[in-house]
């Protein structure tokens, strides 16, 4: 893949995370960093108090984090393969580190094997500034199915019908 395809290709998952997937949409998430090459993200939801699960600590929801690692696993695994291929979890595994601060919450995704029908992510939650004190980490095991080349103009139709 020359220089140009991989930039194309790193926009359309941009958008494809971003925009197209209504939940990601409503949470907010954006991705920071891709590297379909290494199958490595970097994606990011901001702070909102409706995050809160402890109100006493206060900490963010577990709920809100394993969202983040499973997007990111998912993301990490199809910046690998085709992106009119399919990726859905098989399994998820999240350890709670320590309390998530109300603050903004990074989720990173690395894929560590990617087979014809299977892709492993390592996962990683932490707040910005801090990826050395994670809050969270875990493994992702997708389902691979393969598509047909992408067709780009019918992503970016998808794309702006989603947003009406």
């Amino acid at each position: 893949m020359n220089e140009e395809d991989g930039s194309r290709r790193v926009e359309n998952i941009r958008l494809l995370f971003e925009q197209l997937v209504p939940f990601n949409r409503f949470m907010g998430l954006r991705v920071l960093e891709i590297d379909g090459e290494h199958g490595t993200i970097r994606l990011q939801v901001p702070f909102r108090p409706e995050y809160i699960g402890n109100p006493q600590v206060p900490a963010l929801h577990g709920g809100v984090v394993s969202m983040l690692l499973d997007t990111a696993g998912g993301a990490a695994v199809w910046s690998r393969v085709d992106l009119t291929g399919q990726v859905s979890t098989v399994d998820l595994r999240v350890d709670y580190l320590r309390p998530g601060r109300p603050e903004p919450l990074i989720g990173m995704g690395r894929v560590v094997r990617l087979g014809n029908r299977v892709g492993v992510a390592e996962l990683r939650a932490y707040h910005p500034g801090a990826e050395d004190e994670p809050i969270a980490a875990g493994m992702g095991v997708y389902n691979v199915r393969r598509g047909a080349p992408l067709d780009e103009a019918a992503l970016r139709r998808a794309i702006e019908a989603s947003k009406g």
